[in-house]
C-alpha cells in the first residue's frame, strides 16, 4: 500500500481545504419575473421556456 514519503505541511493542507466550500446557487428569472434555478420549470406559474407546462 502506498504511503506518503513526507508529511504534508499545514499550509498545503489548509490551502487545499480552502477550495472545499459551498457556493450560492445560480438563479435566473422566469418570463413572469419569479426567481428560479436555471433550466427548470417555475414552480409558481408552471412555465418553462415561455410555454405553459403544468397547470398550477
Amino acid at each position: 500500500m502506498a504511503v506518503p514519503k513526507r508529511r504534508t505541511s499545514r499550509s498545503n493542507t489548509r490551502s487545499r481545504r480552502a477550495q472545499w466550500k459551498a457556493k450560492a446557487p445560480a438563479l435566473s428569472k422566469c418570463s413572469r419575473g419569479h426567481t428560479i434555478r436555471p433550466h427548470t420549470m417555475c414552480p409558481t406559474c408552471g412555465r418553462y421556456n415561455d410555454r405553459q407546462v403544468l397547470d398550477v
